[in-house]
């Protein structure tokens, strides 16, 4: 069994926009939210933490490494999925610009793609393929500081949860999702969905 802790980063000035593949700093409220996590992670035995390369992920899970003496291993596969030209904007500037596709977009999903964004299939496979990878550090306790979407996929695919549940336990900045998963699973994963 590996015991990964997925982590949510912690908050931006871009909260409540599609920020994907964007790559703003933390703000002033998100370092106070990573002093707040560290705080609650303090009992675990983080023995490594990989982080996405994006700059929010990575100034919080370098702050975990540090607090724990640990590494922090940047991995672009834990990149949030890349939302086109939509990053940057809010759902209501999205819906003025091209409501009518904003709605077959909503009815679609996760079929239908943002417009020059990346396809739902290509992301799940990506984060399918950096968690199996992650998880053969068997025997260790690692955080995976990560995006909303990626913990989803992963709750979703490999824990079996609906949509619903999984945007519930991700939808707050430095949620932590404890997931233990038995390696088998993970060399040969269930299907991608569709």
């Amino acid at each position: 069994m590996s015991e990964i802790l997925f982590i949510r980063h912690a908050e931006t000035d871009m909260a409540g926009a599609f920020c994907g593949h964007s790559d703003p700093e933390l703000n002033t409220y998100g370092h106070a939210q990573v002093a707040e996590l560290i705080d609650k992670l303090h009992a675990e035995d983080i023995s490594i933490v990989y982080s996405s390369d994006l700059r929010r992920a990575y100034a919080t899970g370098k702050a975990i490494a540090e607090a724990f003496d640990v590494d922090c291993h940047v991995r672009p596969g834990l990149r949030e999925i890349n939302f086109g030209q939509w990053e940057g904007l809010t759902w209501k500037e999205i819906e003025h610009r091209d409501g009518a596709y904003a709605r077959r977009w909503m009815t679609e999903y996760p079929l239908r793609t943002a417009p020059d964004g990346e396809g739902f299939r290509d992301f799940e496979r990506r984060v399918l393929d950096e968690v199996r990878l992650l998880s053969s550090t068997v025997g260790h306790r690692i955080a995976v500081v990560t995006h909303a979407g990626v913990i989803r996929t992963v709750l979703c695919t490999l824990a079996g949860l609906r949509d619903e549940d999984a945007w519930e336990q991700t939808k707050s900045y430095c949620s932590i999702v404890r997931h233990t998963t038995p390696i088998s699973s993970l060399i040969h994963p269930p299907e991608v969905r569709s």
